[in-house]
């Protein structure tokens, strides 16, 4: 599936590290700027107990997640947006991507190095969100430059178009992201094909010692990370990377045990995946028959018809409706019998909103 999250950050603050122990992958991760070059994507499984449960319910032949991907993009520097340490070429990798995850040191560790010496959370962000938004003032001057010789002989386009990226730009001056504009949709539509970086959605990750997650109090460091977080209205959590790398090394039932060592419920890292799908918007579905349990990935607000389209673009194509019942009802009653017994089976048409943990049945024709 389509749905990226980029990990960003400044060099050596764990990017890399967290990107292998969420895919599983051996990318370089070395104490030195710029051992990622090309980006390197990874295919994450999302994990979802409803789905485990589904499993034993009817209990088919196989059993597939919704997956998530994840793009491990090469550190940033300051003066990234006027090309230093190769920026311009890691600000056009994340332009593609949907969302992001900011990766923001807070540890000491005399053994690697900080880029600029010493480590500060709150100016390790201000660098990231500085060149984003220096790389976005500059595509906004760009188009503005453009449209003034239309704007000038009365094309209402025109002129619509230079007053939102004018107020853009003015916001972007102010040191605040796109993503914080109040804007009509008519006008977020005018901005969409510029693929802002400051747009997108950002979830903060502080990558913390073993210390910290032992000690499960937060550190200045994290501290300062979360309160931006909360000042900007962004998302934050915070993780080990070096401690994920070692939980993702080990078998499922080693890593339960070591998951009781440190008093951890579940790794880090599934707070990231899962994180990363709620900030995307995006919410789950379900289809099991006797082959296969299936998850599926459909942005919030699909309707049944979208939705089939995922599945297959047949059934889209030929949708006549959907059977739908919500998963903590078969979790309940144990059976797609006793729901049935119990009318709570619905039949639903081209008009239905998908929601979050609906079992669906498609009906079609082609």
């Amino acid at each position: 599936m389509g749905f990226q999250c980029g990990i960003v950050g400044l060099p050596n603050v764990g990017k890399s590290t967290i990107f292998n122990a969420l895919t599983a992958t051996e990318v370089p991760a070395e104490n030195y700027p710029f051992c990622t070059v090309d980006p390197n994507v990874g295919v994450v499984e999302v994990p979802d107990p409803r789905l485990d449960r589904l499993y034993e319910i009817y209990q088919p032949k196989e059993k597939t997640p919704t997956t998530l991907q994840f793009v491990d993009i090469a550190g940033l520097v300051r003066g990234a947006s006027k090309g230093e340490g190769l920026g311009n070429q890691f600000l056009g990798q994340i332009r593609q991507v949907d969302a992001i995850a900011h990766i923001v040191r807070c540890f000491d560790d005399g053994n690697i190095t900080h880029v600029n010496g010493e480590v500060d959370p709150a100016e390790d962000i201000e660098t990231i969100n500085t060149e984003l938004y220096l790389r976005d003032m500059e595509s906004l001057e760009k188009q503005l430059d453009k449209l003034e010789k239309p704007a000038k002989t009365g094309d209402k386009e025109a002129l619509a178009k230079q007053q939102v990226f004018q107020q853009a730009y003015e916001h972007l001056s102010g040191g605040n992201p796109i993503r914080t504009m109040s804007l009509k949709e008519s006008e977020r539509e005018y901005l969409h094909p510029l693929f802002l970086l400051s747009a997108k959605k950002v979830l903060y990750v502080a990558n913390v010692s073993e210390d910290e997650i032992l000690a499960d109090t937060p550190s200045e460091y994290t501290k300062e990370v979360l309160a931006h977080a909360n000042d900007v209205g962004a998302e934050a959590i915070t993780l080990c990377g070096k401690l994920e790398a070692d939980i993702a090394a080990l078998s499922d039932d080693e890593k339960g045990e070591f998951l009781t060592e440190f008093g951890l419920e579940e790794p880090g890292l599934h707070k990231l995946i899962n994180a990363g799908y709620s900030l995307l918007q995006l919410i789950t579905f379900f289809t099991v028959n006797r082959n296969e349990a299936h998850a599926w990935t459909v942005q919030e607000g699909a309707t049944a018809p979208q939705a089939a389209g995922v599945v297959h673009t047949d059934f889209q194509r030929g949708f006549i409706t959907a059977e739908v019942f919500q998963f903590y009802h078969i979790d309940e009653h144990g059976s797609e019998k006793a729901l049935r017994d119990k009318g709570l089976i619905r039949q639903e048409g081209r008009d239905y909103i998908v929601q979050d943990g609906d079992v669906i049945f498609f009906r079609f024709n082609v």
